[in-house]
This record gives structure tokens, sequence and C-alpha cells, in this order.
């Protein structure tokens, strides 16, 4: 079974730039009820989406006062809780982050092993790449960052 995800986030004053639970130099952060990572988010969707289950707004609703400034990695370990409640195996992950600025890919591997971790699978199964818009959109004007993923589930090989 496989789940699509997306998601975006404008650019946000005095806020730390995270993306795959590692904090990335910038000079803007992304606004957001949790910490903002927009590739959690997006990865999220896809797993919950191959599931069959709602979006990250049903498990995590943006005005509920206990998800304020959560880690995204939180909401990653609650979808490897459906997968195993499920009796599901998460495969891989693929992804790609959308951004003129800043350059993420110094911090791939970082951003892989949170994100396995979370998720429970090697990091050499969460593909993440990168990508402009071209100077295009809200995204080539420098104001935010968009994330796609895709996510593979199956039964689990021992249930």
């Amino acid at each position: 079974m496989i789940g699509i995800g997306y998601d975006v986030h404008r650019f946000a004053e005095g806020r730390p730039l995270i993306l795959g639970g590692v904090e990335i130099p910038h000079s803007h952060g992304l606004d957001g009820h949790s910490d903002a990572d927009v590739l959690c988010h997006a990865i999220a969707d896809a797993v919950l989406g191959a599931m069959g289950k709602a979006d990250i707004g049903h498990y995590f609703p943006p005005g509920d006062p206990a998800c304020k400034g959560i880690s995204s990695l939180k909401i990653l370990a609650k979808c490897r809780e459906l997968l195993t409640e499920e009796n599901l195996s998460l495969l891989n992950i693929d992804s790609t982050l959308i951004a003129e600025a800043p350059k993420v890919l110094p911090h791939r591997e970082a951003m892989q092993k949170n994100i396995g971790a979370a998720l429970g699978i090697p990091p050499q199964r969460v593909g993440i790449k990168a990508t402009t818009n071209e100077t295009m959109g809200f995204v080539g004007r420098k104001e935010g960052i968009a994330a796609m993923a895709v996510a593979m589930v199956a039964p689990h090989p021992n249930k």
C-alpha cells in the first residue's frame, strides 16, 4: 500500500528551522503550531495515507494546546504506533524538500537517522532529496518551504 504526503510552511522570524528533526542554521524558521517540520509532516501524511488513516491534523489538531511546539518526530512515532496496531510494516519513505535556501543536503544523514529512528526503519530506507522551485512561486520568492513524500507499507511478515 502506498501513501502520499504534502506539506508547506511559511518562514517566520524568531523560530529555529527544524527539518527532519535537525536544527538547520538559517535566518528564519518555519511558522506552525508544532515545530513546523515540513519534512516530517509530509512523511507522516504519507504513512497515514498508506494505512488509509486521516491526516496528521486528526491526530495532532493545530489548535490543541498539548501540540504546541511538539517535536514532529513525536508525530512520526505516533505513526509508528499506528502501524504496529494495524500489523503493518513500513517498507520505505521517499521525500523531496522544495526550497531556495538553505542548503539541506549537508544535513541529510542526520535527518535520515532521526526519521528512521522515529519510524522504526533503517536510515537507508528514508530517501531525502532537495530541489529548488527555480525562483517561481512562494518557494521561489523564499517565503517558505514545501515537502512531498511517499510511503510504502505492507502487512507485517510475522503476523
